[in-house]
């Protein structure tokens, strides 16, 4: 038949085109970021209960530390300094926290078989991780959205225009968008959501509170400061800080000459960027693996 179709003057059949793999792995992390987006609309109290935590922060900090806490260049006492000091950390705190439901959420759909079934179909092998962290970042979005309505009501203020504000936000949805993929690391590494939860968040303790977000540099012991100071968590609070106009007039910069605290917004893109290299990488190769 395709002899007497061609003889006939018909032109032969063409197979389409197959999709190039950038574009086939964009379409499939979408198709997986929305899979999980939809899950999350399902099972509402996980947002609710991400949303109390760093509400609670807020408020204990504020109204329970925030008389308590002397600030360098401000008044003993200020609580207005305090409480727009302390946003910017409890912004950064809340993205980063997101790494233990990405890592749990993972482990989760491996205990259930799920990431078997995606390794049956013909499908891009990093694309099951970048849908799932794409989506951790959509939820992580509403999330700081909602708390930034609640540090308004509670007297935050920022003094910036509003493209430096924006830009204080997309530098920490930036790092917390990085520390998932430490979250899918970890999911991948564990064999239950449980030990996922726990990995993910035994060592983020430590890396918030060893840091420039709650308290100030300069009272902590030495070794503590050069720490604090070259944390990645501290270049995205200072960062956000200097974007949106909240860091203290006259107060310094570093109190170890650090170059991260010297320039905030560039060293908490540049960590950013660092760790969704390396955390995306051995993810990917730890998929892969796995599947193999």
């Amino acid at each position: 038949m395709s002899a007497v179709g061609q003889a006939a003057g018909e032109a032969p059949a063409r197979n389409p085109r197959p999709r190039g793999g950038l574009a086939r792995s964009v379409r499939d992390s979408l198709v997986i970021a929305q899979r999980n987006l939809i899950r999350m609309l399902r099972i509402p109290e996980v947002v609710i209960f991400g949303l109390i935590q760093p509400i609670m922060f807020v408020v204990l900090f504020t109204y329970v530390f925030g008389g308590s806490i002397a600030l360098p260049g401000a008044q003993a006492g200020d609580a207005q300094a305090y409480r727009e000091f302390l946003m910017a950390g409890i912004f950064a705190q809340t993205v980063t926290f997101a790494t233990a439901g990405a890592g749990a959420g993972i482990a989760d759909d491996m205990h259930k078989g799920l990431i078997d079934r995606f390794r049956s179909l013909p499908m891009s092998r990093g694309a099951v991780l970048t849908g799932r962290t794409l989506a951790d970042l959509v939820q992580t979005t509403l999330t700081l959205l909602v708390l930034a309505v609640v540090a308004v009501l509670i007297g935050w203020r920022s003094h910036e225009n509003v493209m430096s504000v924006l830009a204080g936000f997309a530098l920490l949805l930036l790092l917390g968008h990085a520390f998932s993929w430490i979250g899918a690391f970890i999911g991948l590494s564990v064999r239950t959501p449980e030990a996922a939860t726990s990995g993910g968040l035994i060592w983020l303790f430590p890396l918030t509170f060893i840091s420039n977000a709650f308290v100030p540099v300069d009272g902590m012991p030495a070794i503590l400061q050069h720490i604090a100071e070259w944390n990645p968590f501290s270049a995205a609070v200072a960062g956000a800080r200097q974007l949106f106009g909240n860091s203290i007039q006259g107060a310094p910069h570093s109190v170890t000459g650090a170059w991260p605290m010297e320039h905030p917004v560039l060293a908490s893109a540049i960590w950013s960027v660092l760790i969704i290299v390396v955390f995306r990488t051995l993810a990917v190769r730890k998929y892969r693996s796995a599947a193999a």
